[in-house]
Order: C-alpha cells, then sequence, then structure tokens
C-alpha cells in the first residue's frame, strides 16, 4: 500500500492492518502490529443535564489502557504508541505533498449546530415542530428522533458551503465531549453522503482524557491541525494553540438559557438567525480565514523556505492574530476588577495575541481607551485628544472574527 492509500484508512480498518503488514514484512494478525482490541456495544442517545455543555449529551463510559484506542475506526480498535506516530507522520506526510491538505477538527454544539430536545422547546418554538422549511425564511432545522428521545437541531447558517469548501483545503474531522450515537447522528444531518467526514467522527468515548479533548486520537500531526471549537478550554493545554475560537451558536431559547443570555428572544422565536455585522454569516468569517491560513501555510515564501513537512501551523495562526490590532496601543480604564494585576487579566493577554501594546498609563503614543464607561478620567482624556474610546467587546468581537472591528461599533456609554 503507498503512502497515498493511507489517508482513507478510516473507512476500512482492513486496509490498515495489510498497510502496516507490508510496511514490517509481516504475517500477523492485529495484535502483532500493536493492535488494542476493543468490543463495545452499541451506545444509546441519552441526555445527560449534569455534566458540563460540552458533555450534554455525553453517557458513553471510557475505557483504559496502554495505547491509543481510535474507538472511531470500524471494529474499535487501538494502536500502539509507535504505530500511531508511524501513521501520523505518513497520513499528514501524504495530505500535505500529495493533496496540499491539512487538518481540520471540527466540534458540534454551538460551533456547527444548535440542539435542544423538544420537551424544553418554549411555545413560541412550537412552530418548528410541524411547519415544513418552506413556510419561513429559517433553513437546516431537523427533528432527530430516537427511541429514547426525541432532539431538535438546527444547523449554524452556510453549514453546506462551508463544510464543501473547507473539505476542498483540509482533511475533515469531527470531535465532540457528546457521545458515539449522538455524534454519528449529527454527522449524518451535516454530511448526509459520508463525502465530508469519512468515518472521522470522535465522540467522547475515543478520547484518553475524562473531561478533555485532545488530538492524541487523530490520525495527524499536531503541527498541521486546525481546530474550530466555541470553548478553547475544553481542549488540554498542549493543543490549545491549534484552536480558532469561535463565537457561540445559540439558536434555540434553552441554549440561551443555560449561558445566562436572557435578555430578548432567540433568533427561534423571532424566526430569524445569527449574521455578522455585514448581514453574512459567522461560517463565511470563518472560511476565509480558513483559506488564508491555507494559502501562508502552503507558501514557501511565508514560513521562512522550511520544507512542508516541517511546517506548523501554529505558527500561521500566531503571525495571523498578531495582525489583527498590529499597531494600536490600548489603554484601559475601569474594566479589571481593582484586587487583579492589568497585565494578567485575559482582556489584557488577549489584546497582546492579537498584536496590540497594552499600558497603564496615558500617552501621546496611545491610540485607543478601552473603558467600562464614558466618565473616567481616562475616557474624558480620550475624547479630548482625539484618540477612539471604546468598550471591552471591541476587543472580543475582534478576537473571534480576526479581524479589528469599526470602533464606532462599539462606543462607550
Amino acid at each position: 500500500m503507498s503512502v497515498a492509500t493511507v489517508s482513507p484508512i478510516l473507512h476500512n480498518i482492513d486496509n490498515l492492518v495489510g498497510y502496516l503488514k507490508r510496511g514490517r514484512g509481516l504475517d500477523c494478525d492485529y495484535s502483532d502490529l500493536g493492535f488494542i482490541d476493543e468490543r463495545t456495544k452499541r451506545p444509546k442517545i441519552e441526555a445527560n443535564l449534569g455534566v458540563p455543555e460540552e458533555a450534554r449529551f455525553a453517557s458513553d463510559e471510557i475505557s483504559r489502557s496502554c495505547g491509543v484506542r481510535l474507538g472511531y475506526i470500524p471494529k474499535g480498535l487501538g494502536l500502539n504508541d509507535d504505530v500511531i506516530d508511524q501513521l501520523r507522520n505518513e497520513n499528514t506526510k501524504n495530505l500535505l505533498l500529495n493533496h496540499k491538505k491539512l487538518h481540520l477538527v471540527l466540534d458540534l454544539d454551538h460551533t456547527l449546530l444548535n440542539t435542544t430536545f423538544l420537551d424544553n422547546m418554549s411555545p413560541d418554538e412550537e412552530y418548528l415542530k410541524t411547519q415544513t422549511q418552506s413556510d419561513h425564511s429559517l433553513q437546516y432545522v431537523h427533528i432527530v428522533d430516537t427511541p429514547s428521545m426525541q432532539l431538535m437541531t438546527k444547523l449554524r447558517p452556510y453549514i453546506r458551503t462551508f463544510l464543501v469548501q473547507a473539505s476542498q483545503m483540509f482533511e475533515l474531522s469531527i470531535c465532540t465531549m457528546g457521545n458515539r450515537a449522538y455524534a454519528l447522528e449529527m454527522a449524518k444531518l451535516l454530511d448526509p453522503g459520508n463525502q465530508i467526514f469519512g468515518g472521522r467522527v470522535i465522540s467522547r468515548s475515543d478520547s484518553t482524557e475524562t473531561d478533555r479533548k485532545r488530538l492524541d486520537v487523530l490520525l495527524a500531526r499536531d503541527s498541521a491541525v486546525v481546530i474550530l471549537d466555541d470553548t478553547k478550554d475544553v481542549w488540554t493545554t498542549d493543543n490549545q494553540d491549534n484552536v480558532i475560537e469561535m463565537p457561540r451558536y445559540h439558536f434555540f431559547r434553552s441554549s440561551c438559557q443555560k449561558f445566562g443570555l436572557s435578555n430578548g428572544k432567540p433568533y427561534s422565536e423571532l424566526k430569524t438567525d445569527e449574521c455578522d455585522r455585514f448581514g453574512g454569516a459567522y461560517l463565511a468569517n470563518v472560511l476565509q480565514l480558513l483559506k488564508h491560513i491555507h494559502t501562508i501555510f502552503f507558501n514557501e515564501v511565508e514560513l521562512q523556505g522550511w520544507d512542508l513537512i516541517d511546517r506548523d501551523v501554529r505558527l500561521v495562526l500566531k503571525i495571523l492574530k498578531k495582525e489583527v490590532l498590529k499597531g494600536c496601543r490600548i489603554v484601559f480604564s475601569h474594566v479589571f476588577p481593582s484586587n487583579v494585576q492589568a497585565d494578567t487579566h485575559p482582556l489584557w493577554k488577549m489584546a497582546e495575541e492579537l498584536g496590540a501594546t497594552c499600558s497603564t498609563q496615558v500617552d501621546p503614543s496611545v491610540t485607543h481607551v478601552v473603558a467600562a464607561n464614558a466618565r473616567t478620567q481616562k475616557s474624558c482624556w480620550a475624547v479630548k485628544e482625539g484618540k477612539f474610546l471604546v468598550n471591552p467587546q471591541w476587543i472580543h468581537t475582534a478576537n473571534f472574527m480576526w479581524q479589528r472591528q469599526p470602533e464606532d461599533n462599539f462606543p462607550c456609554h
């Protein structure tokens, strides 16, 4: 089996075995190759409301042993470390050199879609149970009917175009803290023909951590992986540099309530949907960012002539992020609690990651004052000196959009 056939191994574990046998000159069974045979019964889709939001639909038990279990591969087999390292290297090498592709790992809930229980829907959402998509302007509303429960899932706007175009630049995988049965149902909605994910659906039971996601179960080198998730902290520390953090997608009332977003009606009740400040979809912005990342990664000049196999996409992410607020010198006014040192606050660190220079004192070089209200001394100074005066959301939005935002959209009242 050539290197070019490594990528489809997730469809057929016997092809994987054949590849490893021929690569080692062996005539052996799974155990001789370092496989860990795992016979697991098919899980039911069950709700578990007592766990964090990333594990809301998680109920699988996680088994433990040496090596790494690849439960999402047919037959539920695992691989010892030396074998999986070999596969990571060969799969990534194949994608980079032969297909000009990176790896893209996608979260499900609040990133690509929003799900609620039918029993939790508000009276103003009841119309979604009976009306067809032609009856209103909404798209991608689905009822998932299982023996144990009924769910309603709303796919994020622009999802079809996003997945198709992203798959031309990346090998796509799903990674969720939900249980496997739920993850597979969502994958069917996103990719009905199984042409995009190709079986690469990683659920909670496949993880090597009890309450975190980790890239060690992916057949890819960390240096070639981009992660799209609404929560960076759900990933282990050594994988957080791979994460592009998305604004959470809340469509249903129950989702808004879960995160304390009780002001106003949700999209479901307004019969509208998410859009950015230009009236487009957030996923459209993310797709443009992914295209930019892909271009820079495969541009030899941008990464100082490094060999393709040795390039690190995490460096590309840092380069792009540093450009967002490059040239901005920011002073914060009454944004941080008095008992917190300013340069340790997450907002200060976020601004620095975006390329800004942060300070506690005003001077002529300051370009922006970020303030909680417009009546502070530094706020008044900004107005007098003709500096930008914005509220903290200006930084948060720039962080999500990976673009400097118009200051007039974030006034300080």
